[in-house]
């Protein structure tokens, strides 16, 4: 009976392995029966499955989105600091010219270092001081044109008074070169139009919406021809006196980074000198000659 079974085995093993065979009714059953229990168990899995990789999906959509959103913020600020480095590029390369038509000047450059904000028109602090040769009362300007002057001093940084500073004592000796040179001073700011005020211009004399004034030189400290601003606007003081005319400053004095400071030149200051001699001398000559004409007219 072993044997026999032996047999059997081989031969169904043999017959089983053959290539070319059809399945028998039972295989086919089985076959059949799994499959089925397999289609109905596969699909929902199939999309329990999906759907999962749906939910990944849409988790790594947004966490990728969040990173795009963090770029896109990355690349506006970069794109702000951008602006800003251009801006301060092309200030620098202004000071560079300008520095190049300053000849008769010592030119310094300094950096803004604070602006207090209840102070924001009046002062601001630079990283020069008396170390550097920076001294009081010495003109300060950008490559658009002048600003103010130094006020204090300390070894290693400095405090300008902007022309906007309201107090009685910020004045400077100004000019508007005309037919006819204009002279007068400015004298802080207008409160309502936010202009400079060009003051102390004789009544008898016309000036025009357009012109230019700068700096006069007169006072001794500051070089002629500093560019201030441009006349927007001339009135009549109070008294009818004299008249006071609006000056639209050519320097942006809200974004000020870079700052040039201007010593005048030892030349510059010996012309100066000489010409206060000259007039000295002759406002002596002139009294002797006064009172030599009295002495006669009283013998």
């Amino acid at each position: 009976m072993l044997l026999v079974c032996l047999i059997f085995l081989v031969g169904l093993i043999g017959y089983s392995l053959s290539d070319q065979r059809n399945l028998s009714w039972p295989e086919q059953f089985v076959q059949d029966s799994v499959g089925t229990v397999q289609s109905i168990f596969s699909r929902p899995a199939y999309l329990l499955s999906n759907s999962i990789d749906a939910v990944n999906d849409l988790r790594n959509v947004y966490q990728e989105n969040q990173v795009l959103k963090s770029h896109l913020d990355e690349y506006a600020s970069l794109q702000v600091e951008l602006g800003e480095l251009q801006r301060r590029n092309q200030e620098l390369e202004d000071m560079t010219d300008m520095e190049e038509d300053l000849l008769d000047y010592s030119v310094r450059n300094a950096m803004v270092i604070h602006r207090s904000p209840d102070r924001w028109n009046e002062l601001i602090g630079i990283n020069q001081g008396a170390q550097h040769g920076i001294e009081e009362d010495m003109a300060v300007m950008t490559s658009e044109g002048l600003i103010g002057k130094i006020r204090e001093v300390s070894q290693f940084s400095s405090s300008v008074q902007l022309l906007s500073d309201q107090d009685a004592g910020n004045r400077i000796s100004a000019m508007v070169d005309a037919d006819e040179t204009v002279y007068g001073f400015m004298e802080g700011i207008d409160d309502e139009s936010g202009h400079l005020r060009f003051t102390k211009v004789d009544i008898d004399i016309e000036i025009e919406e357009g012109q230019i004034v700068s700096t006069s030189g007169l006072g001794g400290v500051f070089p002629d021809g500093l560019v201030i601003g441009e006349i927007v606007n001339v009135e009549t003081d109070e008294f009818g006196l004299s008249q006071t005319a609006l000056v639209e400053p050519s320097a942006n004095f809200y974004h000020l980074d870079y700052v040039m400071i201007i010593e005048r030149s030892a030349s510059a200051m010996e012309d100066f000198d000489a010409v206060e001699e000259n007039e000295e001398d002759a406002a002596l000559e002139e009294l002797l000659e006064n009172e030599q004409d009295s002495e006669e007219e009283g013998e």
